[in-house]
């Protein structure tokens, strides 16, 4: 009884076999639709038969139609001449002058003059290599692509056609109405219209130039999202960060890590952690380890803030810079700190507010506001408004002070040469022999004064009324009274190098 049993089985699993191996002979027969003429040419090769007029061929749900094909039944292959037109699901088209097709892999060769076209997007090349399989077309020399607005060119690429993206290397160009790309390697999806790059890739645009190397670009949103080495380039500024965001529409921009923004006409630096940038406003901000360098030869200027904000006029060009709590800058020849600073490019001036305190050299200077002039990238003056003071040290517990409502004060060379006090204007000066010993203190009042220096020395005082004014021996005048009142000595805030703007902030006040 077992012998009947395993023969019924191998009887079974033979006409399995051989069911499943027709239905995929059935898949892959070639059906010939229509032809004008059709017959057997042995000059043509064994088993092909050649096809002449208006031909259309047929595999599952794929036509091609061509003028005239050489078919070989057997192999499941045969060669399309002429007005070559293969049309997949109703959705896919493409043609060509040539093509060679198996029909066991699926694979269509295409030659010369190919176009593939699905809905909008065409693609043109000379040579075509479509997988049916896969739904992937190659191109291995040269294809141009025009997509809606956009028209790419690459030396090779393919389009997955499910997926609805194409894939270009080496030379990729996407150009449109406002703006051109430049990519190694870049990814298109044709339904939403978004390019990825990878790669160094340059997008120039009318008013400004992005670089990345990484990232990907909304052509229907004209939003870009980049990263590694990523910047955006204008006539003047240049914005980077390890991530950019930009719209180009509303001019918005946004940066993140290692923010830098580049104004070569200023030759200003502004670096961070994050980064905003409103083009239309005409204003841009830093913030995280904010600083900004104002370049120079001689002695670039470093300063820090919490928040730095940039300002352009109409053209772009960089106007005002405004700098917001904690600010510190240091220069060789001049140190500053206080909590807001307004520096305008036009006339290089700086105005510093809430308790600022400036130091040049041996000078330290206070008052509610100061404003100072720059030229040559060098001080030419100051203007203190409201309770100015200027101090120095003499001795380590003696100080030179000048004090009044506002002053101005006078530099060359960074050197301070002339003080003009105007209102309750109050002096305390130690008097010196050429060899340094102690003639005595002198103390002076009057309403308004002008002073003469030379070395950080008093050469001159010039009193436009009559001063009350004394003489002490230093035993004989109280350490009380050898500071004028709201004296402060802020050494410690001094920044001492670029690096120490980041660092946190003491007085020093000495006992009375």
């Amino acid at each position: 009884m077992k012998q009947p049993v395993r023969l019924s089985l191998c009887l079974l699993m033979l006409m399995l076999a051989m069911g499943v191996h027709g239905q995929q002979q059935q898949k892959t027969i070639i059906h010939i639709e229509r032809a004008r003429t059709q017959e057997y040419d042995e000059r043509l090769g064994k088993d092909i038969e050649r096809l002449i007029g208006n031909v259309i061929l047929r595999q599952d749900s794929t036509r091609f139609y061509c003028d005239s094909a050489h078919l070989n039944q057997k192999t499941r292959n045969f060669n399309a001449y002429g007005h070559v037109h293969i049309n997949v699901n109703d959705s896919l088209d493409m043609f060509s002058d040539r093509l060679i097709y198996n029909g066991i892999t699926r694979m269509a060769e295409m030659f010369d003059s190919v176009r593939l076209i699905d809905g909008l997007t065409v693609l043109k090349t000379q040579y075509l290599l479509y997988n049916r399989l896969t739904q992937v077309a190659s191109y291995p020399d040269n294809g141009f692509i025009t997509s809606e607005d956009n028209n790419l060119t690459s030396k090779k690429g393919y389009y997955d056609t499910n997926k609805k993206e194409f894939y270009f290397r080496d030379d990729v160009v996407m150009a449109n109405p406002e703006y051109t790309a430049y990519s190694d390697t870049m990814v298109y999806n044709t339904t939403s219209e978004i390019s990825w790059f990878y790669g160094p890739t340059i997008i120039r645009g009318k008013e400004n130039t992005i670089y990345c190397e990484y990232g990907w670009y909304d052509t229907r949103l004209d939003q870009a999202h980049l990263s590694k080495r990523a910047s955006i380039q204008s006539m003047d500024q240049t914005l980077t960060g390890d991530k950019l965001f930009y719209d180009r529409l509303t001019g918005y921009g946004n940066a993140w890590g290692n923010v830098n923004i580049l104004d070569t006409t200023n030759k200003m630096l502004i670096k961070g952690d994050i980064g905003k940038l409103w083009e239309d406003e005409g204003r841009s901000f830093v913030t995280g380890k904010a600083e900004a360098i104002a370049y120079d030869k001689e002695d670039s200027l470093h300063m820090h803030a919490d928040t730095l904000f940039l300002f352009f006029d109409q053209d772009k060009k960089a106007k005002s810079m405004f700098a917001y709590y904690g600010v510190k800058f240091y220069r060789t020849s001049i140190q500053g700190k206080c909590d807001s600073l307004v520096y305008q490019m036009a006339d290089s001036t700086i105005r510093m507010y809430s308790d600022p305190v400036l130091w040049s050299k041996e000078n330290q200077i206070t008052s509610d506001s100061i404003h100072i002039a720059i030229v040559n990238n060098t001080i030419d003056s100051l203007i203190m408004y409201n309770s100015a003071f200027i101090a120095s040290r003499d001795t380590i517990k003696g100080f030179n002070q000048i004090k009044g409502k506002n002053m101005v004060a006078y530099f060359v060379e960074n050197e301070l040469v002339k003080v003009i006090v105007a209102g309750n204007a109050e002096t305390i000066y130690w008097v010196r022999e050429e060899d340094g010993s102690l003639i005595g203190i002198d103390v002076a009042k009057t309403s308004s004064m002008v002073i003469r220096m030379k070395n950080n020395e008093v050469q001159t005082i010039n009193y436009i009324q009559q001063p009350s004014q004394a003489m002490f021996p230093e035993k004989e005048l109280p350490p009380a009274e050898q500071k004028l009142k709201g004296f402060r000595w802020l050494e410690k805030a001094r920044p001492m190098s670029k690096e120490a703007i980041f660092q946190g902030e003491e007085a020093e006040n000495p006992s009375p």
